[in-house]
């Protein structure tokens, strides 16, 4: 008889170990510090700087790593022009619905009815470097700035774009390559092991981070600034809310997952980025758990670089909610035809300024100067929120990339649904856990619990 060995008993940690109760209890903590003591909350703010650098550090070499030796795995590259394909269709079409959404709420809720600003007494001069920043954004440049100087330059100088770039023409490189890449292959793949371990060691530090950039927050900007425009506030997280539960709910629901089980399986990601008011600090992280949730590796490549950039459906939300606030303060009343000019610039607009540092305020500016009739000078009403208003724009960004990629997976077949269900099932898993050394880059044990 074969004796039959005894199950193993699954070992629970206590749940202060858990870096989501970690990074909740920080942004609790910065919070308290920021309002009670607002100079050191301020003081703080090197902390939460210093995380996201140190994230920002790793960012390029996961993108570089992830997408080159997808694609070279793929070897056809007719897929991989067909996920470009389909991932840049999905963006623009949920990238002009947040725009229609945000018009029409603004239109129906009118958060700036009654402040009755006199556009002469706003200060231009608070708004001058954005609208300089946004003056200096065009198309031409945006695109020409996806260009590295060099091959290596894209991960120096931390643009997204630039790497996602080299690493999608080195992967075709190798696929072309054939047999005789083999090698460089296998080393990307053994060295994606070591990076993304060192990911899963720099999260640890994710408290941290959350703590000193909610304590400068709270510290500089005060609660004050949100009772003072708290109409406009309250107005675009319910606006988000409905757009992340109502529009991707929908999507989500019709292409076979629950958005409210995804959002549970993120809560970790979504934490951080709260904390820090940054998705790039979650990217990583994010990329990972989307190849454990069933995600082939090019499709969360090519989806999640690309859609930081382009599929921005919080900033897009915010551009013609704030662009109308700013003209219902002003008591400035905008025609049929001019909310349509509205829409339509934002739409070109908010590509010129993708992967720019404060995207969505450059953005808004660059809007404001081209439709007639709204003072660029009114975005200093809202520059003492912008703060707040960015956690929202991020968290919404955030869910919209992760639903893009799984849907785009699903489209494309390359989205394991067992996988997929198994992890929605069980959202406990920590933030960026280290992986399993045996396992493979796209393995499911790659994303252990934490």
């Amino acid at each position: 008889m074969i004796p039959v060995a005894a199950p193993t008993a699954i070992v629970r940690r206590p749940f202060y170990y858990s870096l989501y109760f970690q990074v909740l209890a920080a942004i609790v903590a910065g919070g308290v510090i920021g309002h009670v003591w607002p100079e050191t909350g301020e003081a703080l703010k090197p902390l939460g700087d210093a995380f996201i650098k140190l994230v920002k550090m790793i960012i390029a070499p996961v993108i570089f790593l992830t997408i080159s030796t997808g694609i070279a795995g793929m070897r056809d590259l007719g897929r991989v022009g067909r996920v470009a394909a389909k991932a840049f269709a999905y963006f623009l079409v949920f990238s002009t619905l947040a725009l229609i959404v945000g018009l029409i709420i603004a239109n129906v809720v009118q958060p700036g009815r009654g402040l009755n600003i006199d556009p002469a007494t706003l200060d231009a001069g608070a708004v001058a470097q954005y609208a300089q920043a946004a003056h200096e954004s065009t198309i031409v440049g945006f695109l020409t700035g996806i260009i590295p100087d060099t091959l290596v330059s894209a991960f120096v100088e931390g643009s997204i774009l630039q790497a996602l770039f080299v690493s999608i023409l080195f992967g075709i490189a190798m696929a072309v390559a054939g047999d005789a890449a083999a090698p460089v292959q296998r080393a990307l793949e053994a060295l994606s092991q070591v990076v993304f371990r060192l990911v899963a060691i720099l999260m640890k530090a994710a408290p941290i981070g959350a703590f000193g950039a909610f304590a400068f927050t709270i510290g500089a900007y005060g609660l004050s600034a949100i009772v003072n425009l708290a109409t406009l506030i309250v107005t675009f997280y319910a606006t988000s809310l409905v757009f992340v539960l109502g529009v991707l709910g929908v999507v989500a629901w019709a292409n076979g997952f629950s958005i409210f089980r995804l959002i549970a399986y993120l809560k970790e990601e979504l934490l951080l980025v709260l904390g820090t008011s940054s998705s790039e600090s979650a990217l990583p992280s994010l990329m990972q758990k989307m190849e454990a949730a069933g995600a082939s590796k090019p499709v969360v490549g090519l989806v999640i670089p690309t859609g930081y950039s382009f599929n921005l459906d919080g900033t897009n939300i915010y551009m013609t909610l704030a662009a109308l606030f700013i003209a219902q303060a002003c008591n400035i009343d905008l025609s049929l035809q001019d909310q349509l000019l509205l829409l339509l610039v934002a739409m070109l607009s908010s590509k010129g300024a993708a992967g720019i540092t404060g995207a969505g305020f450059i953005t808004l500016a660059a809007t404001l100067a081209v439709v007639p009739g709204v003072p660029v000078a009114g975005m200093a009403l809202i520059l003492g929120i912008d703060r707040f208003m960015s956690e929202c724009r991020a968290l919404t960004n955030f869910v919209g990339n992760a639903v893009a990629t799984l849907v785009v997976a699903r489209w494309e077949g390359e989205l394991d649904r067992d996988r997929l269900a198994a992890a929605l099932a069980r959202p406990g898993q920590g933030l960026a856990a280290e992986p399993d050394p045996a396992a493979g880059p796209g393995d499911d044990k790659a994303l252990a619990a934490d």
